[in-house]
C-alpha cells in the first residue's frame, strides 16, 4: 500500500498513513499501538515532564532532575524535623507558654528574614546568574545550617529567639539564591523558549516529592517526638543525603555559556596546547565550592576614571590599542597592557571561532559585567 504521509510526536511516537481501498489508515511505526503500561507511562510523562521531552530540554535535564528530586525529598524530611523542633520551642504542648510570646517570636523570625532577603539580593544579586551552580550549592548548605539551628534552638531556651531569627536570615538567603539560580538553570534547560512549561512541570515534580515526604513524615513524627537523640541522628543522615544529591545535581549541569570560571578553564587549556575544551569537559572542571585562596581581581565595565587619571595615563592606555574597549590596571604596569593587546590581536579571532566549533554559545556570556560604558570621541583634525 502506498504511504501517503508520516508523522511523529517528538521521539516518542511515529505513525504512517496509507491508502487502502480509498480509505486512509493510520499505523504505528515499530509497534501495534502500545500497551496499557505504555499508556500509563505516557500519562506520567505528560503530567510531570515538559511538552516535547526530551527534544525540548537540554541533554542534562533528566540527570539533574533526578538528583534535584532526591535532594528535595531529603530536605522535606529535614524540614519536618526542624518544624517540629520550632513548634516545641515556641511552646506548643507547654501549658505555661503564652500565645503572645510565641507570636512575637514568630514575627521576629519572619521580620529578620525579610531584611536578610533584601540585603542579600542587594549585595549578591548580580552574582546569581554568573555563578548559578556555586550559589545554588551554597544556598542548600545554608538551608541545612538553618534547619540544624532550629532543631538545636529548643535546647537553648535563653537564646531561642536569637537562634531562630538567625536561622530565618539564612532561610531568607536560601529563598533568594535558590529561586534565582533555579530560574537561571531553567533558562539553560529551555530549548524551545519553553521556560514557563519547564518551570511549571518542575513545580509539579516538587509538589509530588513534598507529598511523598509528607507521607513519610507522618511515620517519622511519632518516632522522634520527645526523642532528641533520634531527631539529631535522622537529621544528620538526611543532611548527608541532601548535600550529596545537591552536589551531584549541580555537577550534572552542562551550561554552554561562558562565565568567568569556565572561560578561565577553556582559555588556559587553549593557551597551553591550542585545544578548546567543549562544554562537557569545562563544566566538569568548573569549581562549585567557594574559593578562599587569593586570586587576581578582574572587573569588567568599570569607570574610566578608575584607570586613567592624567593625559599621560590616557596616552599610555591607548598605545597600540585600536579596539573599542580599554584594558587597564590600577598600577603603573602599562607595558603588560600593551603585551595583552598584542596577544589579543593574535589569538582572539581564532579562539572565538574555535569556541563556536566546540559548541559554546558566543552570542551571550555570563561574565558579570558592570554597567559603565565609554564612548570614544574622534580626534579633531
Amino acid at each position: 500500500m502506498p504511504v501517503v504521509a508520516t508523522e511523529r510526536y517528538g521521539s516518542l511516537e511515529s505513525w504512517k498513513y496509507q491508502l487502502k481501498d480509498g480509505v486512509m489508515e493510520r499505523e504505528r511505526v515499530g509497534g501495534n499501538g502500545g500497551t496499557t503500561g505504555k499508556t500509563i507511562i505516557g500519562v506520567f510523562k505528560s503530567v510531570f515532564l515538559p511538552q516535547g521531552y526530551p527534544e525540548s530540554v537540554s541533554g542534562d535535564y533528566l540527570q539533574y532532575q533526578f538528583w534535584d528530586t532526591l535532594q528535595a525529598f531529603s530536605s522535606s524530611l529535614s524540614g519536618t524535623l526542624a518544624t517540629q523542633a520550632s513548634l516545641r520551642g515556641v511552646g506548643v504542648g507547654n501549658q505555661e507558654a503564652t500565645v503572645a510570646a510565641a507570636t512575637i517570636t514568630w514575627l521576629l523570625r519572619d521580620g529578620t528574614g525579610m531584611l536578610g532577603r533584601i540585603l542579600f539580593a542587594w549585595l549578591k544579586g548580580n552574582k546569581l546568574d554568573s555563578e548559578a551552580k556555586k550559589r545554588r550549592l551554597v544556598a542548600d548548605v545554608l538551608n541545612d545550617i538553618a534547619m540544624f539551628m532550629e532543631i538545636l534552638a529548643p535546647n537553648c531556651p535563653i537564646f531561642f529567639t536569637l537562634i531562630v531569627c538567625s536561622a530565618g536570615i539564612f532561610k531568607s538567603i536560601v529563598g533568594v539564591a535558590g529561586g534565582a539560580t533555579r530560574a537561571a538553570l531553567t533558562l539553560h534547560q529551555a530549548r524551545r523558549d519553553n521556560m514557563a512549561d519547564i518551570s511549571a512541570k518542575d513545580g509539579s515534580q516538587e509538589t509530588l516529592v513534598n507529598l511523598a515526604g509528607l507521607l513519610v513524615s507522618l511515620i517519622l513524627i511519632p518516632l522522634v517526638t520527645d526523642n532528641p537523640l533520634l531527631t539529631f541522628v535522622l537529621f544528620f543522615l538526611f543532611t548527608i543525603l541532601h548535600l550529596f544529591a545537591n552536589y551531584k545535581a549541580v555537577r550534572s549541569v552542562v551550561m554552554e555559556t561562558l562565565n568567568e570560571a569556565r572561560l578561565a578553564i577553556v582559555l588556559h587549556q587553549y593557551l597551553r596546547d591550542g585545544r578548546v575544551l567543549g562544554p562537557l569537559e569545562a563544566n566538569h572542571k568548573e569549581p562549585v565550592f567557594l574559593k578562599f585562596r587569593r586570586t587576581v581581581p578582574i572587573q569588567l565595565g568599570v569607570r574610566l576614571g578608575e584607570l586613567v587619571y592624567t593625559s599621560e595615563d590616557l596616552n599610555l592606555a591607548m598605545k597600540n590599542n585600536h579596539k573599542l574597549f580599554l584594558i587597564g590596571v590600577k598600577r603603573d604596569h602599562w607595558e603588560l597592557v600593551h603585551e595583552s593587546h598584542k596577544l589579543i590581536d593574535q589569538v582572539f579571532q581564532p579562539f572565538l571561532k574555535a569556541l563556536e566549533v566546540a559548541g559554546w554559545q558566543t552570542s551571550r556570556t555570563l561574565l558579570d559585567w558592570n554597567e559603565w560604558r565609554v564612548e570614544w570621541k574622534k580626534k579633531s583634525s
